[in-house]
Protein backbone atom coordinates (compact mmCIF):
# COMPACT_ATOMS: atom_id res chain seq x y z
CA UNK A 1 0.00 0.00 0.00
CA UNK A 2 1.39 3.41 -0.97
CA UNK A 3 0.76 4.89 2.47
CA UNK A 4 2.03 1.86 4.40
CA UNK A 5 5.05 3.65 5.89
CA UNK A 6 2.88 6.57 6.95
CA UNK A 7 0.35 4.25 8.56
CA UNK A 8 3.13 2.62 10.57
CA UNK A 9 4.36 6.02 11.74
CA UNK A 10 0.86 7.05 12.72
CA UNK A 11 0.47 3.89 14.74
CA UNK A 12 3.82 4.54 16.39
CA UNK A 13 2.62 7.96 17.48
CA UNK A 14 -0.91 6.77 18.19
CA UNK A 15 -3.87 6.78 15.80
CA UNK A 16 -4.94 10.15 17.16
CA UNK A 17 -3.38 12.98 19.13
CA UNK A 18 -3.22 12.65 22.90
CA UNK A 19 -6.42 14.34 24.05
CA UNK A 20 -6.08 17.67 25.79
CA UNK A 21 -8.00 18.57 28.89
CA UNK A 22 -9.83 21.71 29.80
CA UNK A 23 -6.60 23.21 31.13
CA UNK A 24 -4.69 23.25 27.84
CA UNK A 25 -3.09 21.27 25.01
CA UNK A 26 -1.40 17.95 25.34
CA UNK A 27 -0.06 18.41 21.82
CA UNK A 28 3.43 19.30 23.06
CA UNK A 29 3.83 15.70 24.16
CA UNK A 30 2.95 14.19 20.80
CA UNK A 31 5.25 11.80 19.03
CA UNK A 32 7.41 13.69 16.55
CA UNK A 33 7.20 10.69 14.24
CA UNK A 34 3.42 10.86 14.32
CA UNK A 35 3.51 14.62 13.69
CA UNK A 36 5.83 14.18 10.70
CA UNK A 37 3.62 11.53 9.20
CA UNK A 38 0.53 13.71 9.50
CA UNK A 39 2.38 16.67 7.98
CA UNK A 40 3.29 14.49 4.99
CA UNK A 41 -0.42 13.87 4.41
CA UNK A 42 -1.72 17.42 4.79
CA UNK A 43 -2.99 17.65 1.24
CA UNK A 44 -3.24 13.95 0.45
CA UNK A 45 -5.57 12.81 3.19
CA UNK A 46 -4.81 11.02 6.45
CA UNK A 47 -4.97 7.29 6.97
CA UNK A 48 -7.07 6.17 9.92
CA UNK A 49 -7.63 2.47 10.50
CA UNK A 50 -6.99 1.80 6.84
CA UNK A 51 -9.36 4.50 5.57
CA UNK A 52 -8.38 7.81 4.04
CA UNK A 53 -9.71 11.14 5.26
CA UNK A 54 -10.11 13.97 2.72
CA UNK A 55 -7.81 16.28 4.68
CA UNK A 56 -7.16 19.62 2.98
CA UNK A 57 -10.04 19.08 0.56
CA UNK A 58 -13.47 20.56 -0.13
CA UNK A 59 -15.82 17.67 -0.83
CA UNK A 60 -18.96 18.51 -2.79
CA UNK A 61 -22.19 16.83 -1.77
CA UNK A 62 -24.86 16.57 0.91
CA UNK A 63 -23.41 16.90 4.41
CA UNK A 64 -25.22 13.95 6.00
CA UNK A 65 -24.34 11.53 3.24
CA UNK A 66 -20.66 12.54 3.20
CA UNK A 67 -20.35 12.58 6.98
CA UNK A 68 -21.57 8.99 7.04
CA UNK A 69 -18.74 8.02 4.69
CA UNK A 70 -16.03 9.25 7.07
CA UNK A 71 -14.42 6.98 9.67
CA UNK A 72 -15.94 6.96 13.14
CA UNK A 73 -14.20 9.07 15.81
CA UNK A 74 -11.78 10.63 13.34
CA UNK A 75 -12.28 14.39 13.87
CA UNK A 76 -11.01 16.61 16.71
CA UNK A 77 -13.18 19.69 16.22
CA UNK A 78 -16.34 20.54 14.28
CA UNK A 79 -17.57 24.01 13.40
CA UNK A 80 -21.06 24.06 11.90
CA UNK A 81 -22.87 27.03 10.40
CA UNK A 82 -26.08 25.29 9.29
CA UNK A 83 -29.02 26.82 7.43
CA UNK A 84 -30.88 29.21 9.74
CA UNK A 85 -34.36 28.54 8.32
CA UNK A 86 -35.04 32.29 8.32
CA UNK A 87 -38.51 31.93 6.83
CA UNK A 88 -38.41 35.40 5.26
CA UNK A 89 -41.88 36.23 3.96
CA UNK A 90 -41.13 39.41 2.03
CA UNK A 91 -38.31 41.49 0.62
CA UNK A 92 -36.72 44.17 2.80
CA UNK A 93 -35.71 47.65 1.69
CA UNK A 94 -33.60 50.41 3.20
CA UNK A 95 -35.00 53.95 3.64
CA UNK A 96 -33.38 54.91 0.31
CA UNK A 97 -35.38 52.06 -1.31
CA UNK A 98 -32.33 49.88 -2.05
CA UNK A 99 -33.03 46.18 -1.47
CA UNK A 100 -31.44 44.45 1.52
CA UNK A 101 -29.36 41.51 0.33
CA UNK A 102 -30.78 38.89 2.72
CA UNK A 103 -30.76 35.11 2.77
CA UNK A 104 -33.25 33.73 0.30
CA UNK A 105 -31.36 30.76 -1.17
CA UNK A 106 -33.11 27.42 -1.56
CA UNK A 107 -30.71 25.72 0.89
CA UNK A 108 -32.10 27.88 3.72
CA UNK A 109 -35.74 27.02 3.09
CA UNK A 110 -37.68 24.16 4.74
CA UNK A 111 -41.34 23.21 4.45
CA UNK A 112 -41.94 23.14 8.21
CA UNK A 113 -40.28 23.26 11.59
CA UNK A 114 -40.55 19.48 11.70
CA UNK A 115 -38.64 19.18 8.42
CA UNK A 116 -35.94 21.48 9.81
CA UNK A 117 -35.76 19.49 13.06
CA UNK A 118 -35.43 16.22 11.15
CA UNK A 119 -32.62 17.68 9.04
CA UNK A 120 -30.87 19.05 12.14
CA UNK A 121 -31.10 15.74 13.96
CA UNK A 122 -29.63 13.91 10.97
CA UNK A 123 -26.55 16.08 10.50
CA UNK A 124 -25.86 16.37 14.24
CA UNK A 125 -26.08 12.58 14.61
CA UNK A 126 -23.65 12.17 11.72
CA UNK A 127 -21.30 14.74 13.27
CA UNK A 128 -21.42 13.00 16.62
CA UNK A 129 -20.35 9.72 15.00
CA UNK A 130 -17.21 11.18 13.40
CA UNK A 131 -16.25 13.32 16.41
CA UNK A 132 -13.68 11.81 18.76
CA UNK A 133 -14.81 11.14 22.32
CA UNK A 134 -12.48 13.96 23.39
CA UNK A 135 -13.70 16.30 20.64
CA UNK A 136 -15.95 19.33 20.75
CA UNK A 137 -18.42 20.95 18.37
CA UNK A 138 -19.39 24.57 17.76
CA UNK A 139 -22.74 25.43 16.19
CA UNK A 140 -23.69 29.00 15.28
CA UNK A 141 -27.19 30.30 14.70
CA UNK A 142 -29.68 33.10 15.26
CA UNK A 143 -32.92 33.28 17.22
CA UNK A 144 -34.64 31.66 14.23
CA UNK A 145 -32.98 28.28 14.81
CA UNK A 146 -30.49 28.13 17.68
CA UNK A 147 -33.01 27.08 20.35
CA UNK A 148 -34.27 24.19 18.24
CA UNK A 149 -30.68 23.16 17.44
CA UNK A 150 -29.66 23.37 21.09
CA UNK A 151 -32.52 21.18 22.28
CA UNK A 152 -31.68 18.52 19.71
CA UNK A 153 -28.01 18.62 20.69
CA UNK A 154 -28.96 17.89 24.30
CA UNK A 155 -31.31 15.11 23.20
CA UNK A 156 -28.43 13.49 21.32
CA UNK A 157 -26.13 13.55 24.35
CA UNK A 158 -23.91 16.56 23.70
CA UNK A 159 -22.86 18.41 26.86
CA UNK A 160 -22.75 22.20 26.66
CA UNK A 161 -19.56 23.94 27.75
CA UNK A 162 -20.49 27.51 26.83
CA UNK A 163 -22.81 29.61 24.75
CA UNK A 164 -21.03 32.56 23.16
CA UNK A 165 -22.77 35.75 22.11
CA UNK A 166 -21.18 37.10 18.95
CA UNK A 167 -22.03 40.78 19.27
CA UNK A 168 -21.83 42.49 15.90
CA UNK A 169 -20.27 45.93 16.14
CA UNK A 170 -21.78 46.86 12.76
CA UNK A 171 -25.14 45.03 12.49
CA UNK A 172 -27.69 45.59 9.76
CA UNK A 173 -30.37 47.97 11.13
CA UNK A 174 -34.01 46.98 11.41
CA UNK A 175 -35.22 49.21 8.59
CA UNK A 176 -38.93 48.70 9.21
CA UNK A 177 -38.60 49.81 12.83
CA UNK A 178 -40.91 47.12 14.20
CA UNK A 179 -38.33 45.16 16.23
CA UNK A 180 -34.99 45.60 17.96
CA UNK A 181 -31.97 45.45 15.65
CA UNK A 182 -30.63 41.90 15.56
CA UNK A 183 -27.10 42.64 16.73
CA UNK A 184 -25.88 39.22 17.83
CA UNK A 185 -25.74 35.54 16.97
CA UNK A 186 -25.23 32.63 19.36
CA UNK A 187 -22.53 29.98 19.25
CA UNK A 188 -23.07 26.77 21.20
CA UNK A 189 -19.90 24.96 22.28
CA UNK A 190 -20.37 21.38 23.43
CA UNK A 191 -18.35 18.27 24.10
CA UNK A 192 -19.34 14.87 22.79
CA UNK A 193 -19.22 13.13 26.17
CA UNK A 194 -19.81 14.77 29.52
CA UNK A 195 -16.72 14.61 31.69
CA UNK A 196 -14.30 13.63 28.93
CA UNK A 197 -11.06 15.53 28.54
CA UNK A 198 -11.26 18.19 25.87
CA UNK A 199 -9.09 20.97 24.47
CA UNK A 200 -9.43 24.47 25.83
CA UNK A 201 -6.42 26.74 25.39
CA UNK A 202 -7.30 29.04 28.26
CA UNK A 203 -3.94 30.78 28.45
CA UNK A 204 -3.81 31.41 24.71
CA UNK A 205 -7.22 33.06 24.82
CA UNK A 206 -6.19 35.10 27.84
CA UNK A 207 -3.10 36.31 25.98
CA UNK A 208 -5.24 37.15 22.95
CA UNK A 209 -7.36 39.32 25.26
CA UNK A 210 -4.48 41.40 26.69
CA UNK A 211 -3.94 39.01 29.61
CA UNK A 212 -7.56 39.15 30.76
CA UNK A 213 -9.70 36.03 30.94
CA UNK A 214 -11.81 35.98 27.79
CA UNK A 215 -15.55 36.31 28.37
CA UNK A 216 -18.46 34.76 26.52
CA UNK A 217 -19.44 37.99 24.74
CA UNK A 218 -17.33 38.54 21.65
CA UNK A 219 -17.56 41.94 19.96
CA UNK A 220 -16.51 41.35 16.34
CA UNK A 221 -17.68 43.18 13.20
CA UNK A 222 -19.52 41.30 10.47
CA UNK A 223 -17.54 40.27 7.43
CA UNK A 224 -17.06 43.26 5.13
CA UNK A 225 -14.53 45.15 3.05
CA UNK A 226 -11.68 43.22 1.43
CA UNK A 227 -12.44 40.10 3.44
CA UNK A 228 -15.91 39.78 1.92
CA UNK A 229 -15.87 37.59 -1.17
CA UNK A 230 -17.81 39.08 -4.09
CA UNK A 231 -18.96 37.98 -7.52
CA UNK A 232 -19.91 40.61 -10.07
CA UNK A 233 -20.08 43.21 -7.32
CA UNK A 234 -22.47 41.23 -5.09
CA UNK A 235 -21.81 39.09 -2.02
CA UNK A 236 -20.59 35.67 -3.05
CA UNK A 237 -22.26 34.12 0.00
CA UNK A 238 -24.98 35.74 2.13
CA UNK A 239 -23.73 34.46 5.50
CA UNK A 240 -19.93 34.54 5.20
CA UNK A 241 -18.50 34.64 8.72
CA UNK A 242 -15.59 36.89 9.70
CA UNK A 243 -12.21 35.21 10.06
CA UNK A 244 -11.79 36.83 13.48
CA UNK A 245 -14.70 34.74 14.77
CA UNK A 246 -13.24 31.47 13.50
CA UNK A 247 -9.81 32.45 14.77
CA UNK A 248 -11.13 32.39 18.35
CA UNK A 249 -13.08 29.19 17.83
CA UNK A 250 -10.17 27.24 16.34
CA UNK A 251 -7.42 28.68 18.53
CA UNK A 252 -9.38 28.03 21.73
CA UNK A 253 -10.49 24.46 21.14
CA UNK A 254 -7.93 22.71 18.95
CA UNK A 255 -4.20 22.14 18.70
CA UNK A 256 -1.79 22.20 15.74
CA UNK A 257 -2.28 19.19 13.45
CA UNK A 258 -5.80 18.50 14.77
CA UNK A 259 -8.49 17.81 12.17
CA UNK A 260 -11.15 20.53 11.95
CA UNK A 261 -14.33 19.64 10.06
CA UNK A 262 -16.93 22.04 8.69
CA UNK A 263 -20.03 20.27 7.28
CA UNK A 264 -21.46 23.52 5.82
CA UNK A 265 -18.26 24.92 4.38
CA UNK A 266 -19.62 27.78 2.29
CA UNK A 267 -16.75 29.90 0.97
CA UNK A 268 -14.17 28.33 3.26
CA UNK A 269 -13.61 30.62 6.25
CA UNK A 270 -13.05 27.62 8.53
CA UNK A 271 -10.46 26.11 6.19
CA UNK A 272 -8.63 29.40 5.64
CA UNK A 273 -8.25 30.05 9.38
CA UNK A 274 -7.42 26.42 10.15
CA UNK A 275 -4.62 26.52 7.60
CA UNK A 276 -3.25 29.76 9.07
CA UNK A 277 -3.19 28.16 12.53
CA UNK A 278 -1.51 24.94 11.32
CA UNK A 279 -4.59 22.77 11.76
CA UNK A 280 -5.71 20.24 9.21
CA UNK A 281 -9.22 20.71 7.81
CA UNK A 282 -12.03 19.03 5.89
CA UNK A 283 -14.80 20.96 4.16
CA UNK A 284 -18.18 19.62 3.01
CA UNK A 285 -20.24 21.87 0.72
CA UNK A 286 -23.28 21.06 -1.41
CA UNK A 287 -22.94 24.00 -3.83
CA UNK A 288 -20.11 23.53 -6.39
CA UNK A 289 -19.76 27.30 -6.91
CA UNK A 290 -19.12 27.91 -3.21
CA UNK A 291 -16.71 24.97 -3.10
CA UNK A 292 -14.65 26.41 -5.94
CA UNK A 293 -14.49 29.82 -4.26
CA UNK A 294 -13.35 28.12 -1.05
CA UNK A 295 -10.61 26.16 -2.82
CA UNK A 296 -9.20 29.27 -4.47
CA UNK A 297 -9.39 31.25 -1.23
CA UNK A 298 -7.58 28.62 0.85
CA UNK A 299 -4.96 28.00 -1.84
CA UNK A 300 -3.99 31.68 -1.54
CA UNK A 301 -3.30 31.33 2.20
CA UNK A 302 0.41 31.16 3.02
CA UNK A 303 0.58 29.29 6.32
CA UNK A 304 4.36 29.40 6.57
CA UNK A 305 6.48 26.82 8.36
CA UNK A 306 5.30 25.13 11.53
CA UNK A 307 7.06 26.08 14.75
CA UNK A 308 6.14 24.83 18.23
CA UNK A 309 7.29 28.14 19.70
CA UNK A 310 4.75 30.01 17.56
CA UNK A 311 1.75 27.67 17.44
CA UNK A 312 1.84 25.50 20.59
CA UNK A 313 0.77 26.93 23.94
CA UNK A 314 1.44 24.50 26.80
CA UNK A 315 -0.61 24.99 29.92
CA UNK A 316 1.26 25.65 33.17
CA UNK A 317 -0.40 22.49 34.51
CA UNK A 318 1.18 20.47 31.70
CA UNK A 319 4.69 21.43 32.79
CA UNK A 320 7.06 18.80 34.14
CA UNK A 321 6.23 18.11 37.77
CA UNK A 322 8.99 19.12 40.18
CA UNK A 323 8.69 18.31 43.90
CA UNK A 324 9.54 21.32 46.07
CA UNK A 325 12.17 19.19 47.79
CA UNK A 326 14.23 19.14 44.57
CA UNK A 327 14.94 22.83 45.12
CA UNK A 328 16.37 22.01 48.55
CA UNK A 329 18.59 19.31 47.10
CA UNK A 330 19.82 21.70 44.41
CA UNK A 331 20.61 24.43 46.93
CA UNK A 332 18.08 26.88 45.45
CA UNK A 333 16.18 26.89 48.77
CA UNK A 334 17.62 26.39 52.25
CA UNK A 335 16.19 24.73 55.36
CA UNK A 336 14.67 27.31 57.71
CA UNK A 337 14.35 29.83 54.86
CA UNK A 338 11.39 32.21 55.10
CA UNK A 339 8.67 32.16 52.44
CA UNK A 340 5.95 34.80 52.10
CA UNK A 341 2.32 34.12 51.23
CA UNK A 342 1.73 36.67 48.47
CA UNK A 343 3.93 39.34 46.98
CA UNK A 344 3.04 41.79 49.75
CA UNK A 345 1.55 39.48 52.36
CA UNK A 346 2.66 39.42 55.98
CA UNK A 347 2.04 35.69 56.52
CA UNK A 348 5.31 33.75 56.52
CA UNK A 349 6.32 30.09 56.53
CA UNK A 350 9.55 28.26 57.30
CA UNK A 351 11.03 25.64 54.98
CA UNK A 352 11.67 22.30 56.66
CA UNK A 353 14.57 20.05 55.72
CA UNK A 354 12.17 17.41 54.36
CA UNK A 355 10.64 19.79 51.79
CA UNK A 356 7.48 20.57 53.76
CA UNK A 357 6.74 24.06 55.07
CA UNK A 358 5.41 25.14 58.44
CA UNK A 359 3.08 28.10 58.94
CA UNK A 360 0.91 28.99 61.93
CA UNK A 361 1.01 25.43 63.18
CA UNK A 362 0.11 23.92 59.81
CA UNK A 363 2.66 21.56 58.21
CA UNK A 364 2.49 20.23 54.68
CA UNK A 365 3.40 20.85 51.07
CA UNK A 366 3.45 24.34 49.58
CA UNK A 367 0.07 23.55 48.04
CA UNK A 368 -1.54 22.05 51.17
CA UNK A 369 -0.53 24.88 53.48
CA UNK A 370 -1.56 27.45 50.89
CA UNK A 371 -4.97 25.79 50.64
CA UNK A 372 -5.35 25.88 54.43
CA UNK A 373 -4.56 29.60 54.51
CA UNK A 374 -6.76 30.61 51.57
CA UNK A 375 -9.60 28.17 52.09
CA UNK A 376 -9.48 27.32 48.39
CA UNK A 377 -7.35 25.27 45.97
CA UNK A 378 -3.89 26.82 45.80
CA UNK A 379 -0.95 26.52 43.41
CA UNK A 380 1.89 26.96 45.86
CA UNK A 381 4.41 27.74 43.14
CA UNK A 382 2.54 30.95 42.34
CA UNK A 383 1.39 31.96 45.84
CA UNK A 384 4.56 31.48 47.92
CA UNK A 385 7.33 34.05 47.42
CA UNK A 386 10.98 34.22 48.42
CA UNK A 387 12.80 37.45 49.16
CA UNK A 388 16.02 38.69 47.55
CA UNK A 389 18.73 40.50 49.55
CA UNK A 390 17.38 43.80 48.21
CA UNK A 391 13.96 43.02 49.68
CA UNK A 392 12.25 42.28 46.34
CA UNK A 393 9.96 39.26 46.32
CA UNK A 394 9.57 36.68 43.55
CA UNK A 395 7.32 33.61 43.29
CA UNK A 396 9.14 30.36 44.02
CA UNK A 397 8.06 29.27 40.53
CA UNK A 398 11.07 31.31 39.35
CA UNK A 399 13.31 28.87 41.24
CA UNK A 400 11.44 25.90 39.77
CA UNK A 401 12.11 27.19 36.25
CA UNK A 402 15.76 27.77 37.11
CA UNK A 403 15.99 24.18 38.35
CA UNK A 404 14.47 22.82 35.13
CA UNK A 405 16.96 24.78 33.03
CA UNK A 406 19.83 22.96 34.71
CA UNK A 407 18.42 19.47 34.14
Amino acid sequence: MAFGWITRLLRAGGPSPTPAGPTGPAGVARSRAGMSARRALEFGGAVLLGRKLPVGQVVVGESVELLRSLPEKSVDLIFADPPYNLQLSQELYRPNMTRVDGVDEAWDQFDSFQAYDDFTREWLTACRRVLKDTGTIWVIGSYHNIYRVGAIMQDLGFWFLNDIAWIKSNPTPNFRGVRFTNAHETLLWAQKKKGARYTFNHHAMKALNEDLQMRSDWVIPVCSGKERLRLHGSKAHPTQKPEALLYRVILSSSNPDDIVLDPFFGTGTTGAVAKKLQRRWIGIEREPAYAELARNRIAAVDAGLFSEEIYVFPSPRARLRVPFGRLLEAGLVSPNQTLYFGSRGEITARVRADGAIECQGAVGSIHQVGRTLSGAPCNGWEHWFYEEVDGERHPIDVLRKLYLETQ
